[in-house]
């Protein structure tokens, strides 16, 4: 892991931790403590709300929308300070209760002292399986993305969406694409989404992406099959999307890979990214 910067920034942490109790067991909190994180988002929290308090602790505003199924989804943002506002879900009935979109806003302030609003995103986007419904309700989320990213970007004078999002926009973010190609995760109607949300139309920047270069990877999740994270045969499906100003803003773009498969608290590494407003 890099070192933190001086405290002139701010730092937006993302992580789909596979189960938010398991992660504690296996050394999430000390990951934490050492992190200096401002905003912390997380995705397959898979826990009751009491139980999210609990592990977090009094030293964080938590957000957090409950799966309706349990044991599956989840979503949180957890900050250093109170958000002005929040909103729990992403503006449908369809996907009220499936703990997969979070929106927090905060006041921020830029080098001159000057307040901004920034409105922070936990989203959990779908699996999918292709040709089955599973992959419908994707499409049908990435859909209400094409709606709600415009909207945030009008509502906030900075936004960001982050979390696992499932889908691997380009052949750099996935180390065995060619044999992807018709699976959910990497088919072409997917990857379309990503065009327009990072294209002309919506507007919006790949921080991590812009802050690597154009690079394999780094990727941020591994199958926990075989010896994919020892051959780093992985995908890069967990994102920083920000409206272009804050893209502009982030100095620092850091996946803390564990050292070894079995230090590991998740089998997604958290993608850390530094924003100096």
């Amino acid at each position: 892991m890099s070192s933190a910067l001086e405290k002139d920034h701010l730092r937006i942490a993302t992580v789909n931790v596979n189960g938010l109790r398991a992660a504690y067991k296996k050394g999430m909190a000390e990951w934490l403590a050492a992190r200096e994180v401002d905003i912390l988002c997380l995705q397959e929290v898979r826990a009751p709300d009491a139980v999210v308090r609990d592990l977090l602790g009094d030293d964080w505003h938590i957000l957090h929308a409950e799966a309706e199924a349990k044991g599956r989804a989840g979503v949180a943002i957890a900050s250093r300070t109170e958000p002005t506002a929040t909103r729990g879900h992403i503006g449908h009935d369809y996907f009220s209760t499936a703990g997969r979109w979070v929106e927090a806003d905060y006041i921020v302030r830029d080098a001159a002292g000057n307040p901004a609003t920034l409105t922070v995103v936990s989203a959990y986007v779908h699996s999918g399986e292709a040709g089955t419904p599973k992959q419908d309700d994707k499409f049908r989320f990435l859909d209400l993305m094409l709606t709600r990213l415009p909207e945030l970007a009008k509502h906030s004078d900075h936004a960001v969406v982050v979390g696992d999002l499932n889908v691997g926009h380009t052949e750099l973010d996935i180390k065995n694409w060619k044999g992807n190609v018709k699976r959910a995760g990497f088919l072409p109607e997917e990857r379309a989404y990503f065009d327009r949300f990072m294209g002309e139309e919506i507007g919006w920047k790949d921080v991590h992406r812009g802050l690597a270069g154009t690079v394999n990877g780094p990727y941020t999740w591994w199958s926990q099959r075989g010896q994919a994270f020892d051959n780093d045969t992985g995908w890069r499906i967990d994102y920083h999307l920000a409206t272009p100003a804050l893209a502009a803003a982030a100095v620092q773009a850091v996946v803390d890979r564990a050292p070894s498969w079995d230090t590991r608290f998740s089998d997604h590494a958290p993608l850390v990214v530094d924003y100096r407003l």
